[in-house]
């Protein structure tokens, strides 16, 4: 099975933003519908994570704008690719990161 790729964004309340995503080599075929509910599971407000905790580079720019920056990044998607792993985790790992962090609740 292929890598998964897990695309994300930080983009500050200008509405500025950066792109990045992490390849991760996915030795045991996780499927994306089950690492999908998962990570949705953990985002704050369905779409915001903390870069540290899951362990995914931080994304903000150069300079801190205390009028703009704020800590959270985006959650953009998933999927599967045949590009080459970037992190030095597999899709595992990063599960198990994931799993750690408190489920959060979901409302309306």
């Amino acid at each position: 099975m292929p890598n998964i790729k897990f695309n994300y964004l930080y983009r500050d309340a200008g509405n500025y933003k950066n792109f990045s995503s992490v390849v991760f080599n996915n030795p045991q075929n996780m499927e994306l519908s089950i690492l999908d509910d998962l990570i949705r599971s953990k985002l704050i407000s369905h779409h915001w994570f903390y870069a540290d905790q899951w362990q995914v580079p931080d994304l903000h720019f150069g300079t801190w704008n205390n009028d703009l920056d704020h800590t959270f990044h985006e959650f953009e998607s998933l999927e599967y690719t045949d590009e080459e792993t970037n992190s030095e985790i597999n899709i595992n790992v990063f599960a198990d990161i994931l799993k750690k962090l408190p489920t959060l609740p979901t409302s309306g």
